[in-house]
């Protein structure tokens, strides 16, 4: 059970930041939104608060768990780089991102987040068997 605890933390605070953010701002958790009003220069000390919280978050692991947490990442740099921009302009053209979708927008029951939620995670399924079916 001990494996799962810091899972199982980061989840509960990342649900409760979200709620905290539905319920003190009326706003939706959704990062790429967030980043996105950091950017225009809507609501900085809430946005930035909240994006400093997520680059903070490896800091206060360190502090709490002794090391800093393990990432390991096998892929190539140019494959890095187009899935971070085909995650870009697929949160654009989706009205959103995971997190967004996945965590507030599945809890308040979004049709809108189910097909998003669903279309994620099958394009992921699908991308896995592919990439991994030619060696990638």
């Amino acid at each position: 059970m001990t494996i799962y605890l810091q899972s199982l933390s980061g989840g509960m605070l990342i649900g409760a930041s979200a709620v905290m953010l539905l319920l003190l701002n009326g706003r939706i958790a959704g990062i790429s939104s967030i980043v996105g009003r950091l950017a225009q220069g809507v609501g900085l000390t809430t946005n930035l608060a909240f994006v400093l919280g997520l680059l903070l978050g490896p800091l206060v692991h360190l502090l709490v768990a002794g090391g800093w947490p393990t990432v390991e990442v096998t892929a190539a740099w140019p494959l890095i780089i187009v899935a971070g921009l085909l995650v870009g302009f697929g949160s654009r053209m989706g009205s959103g991102c995971t997190s967004g979708h996945g965590v507030l927008g599945l809890a308040r029951l979004s049709p809108r987040s189910m097909v998003a939620v669903a279309t994620f995670l099958s394009t992921g399924i699908i991308a896995v068997t592919v990439l991994r079916g030619i060696g990638l």
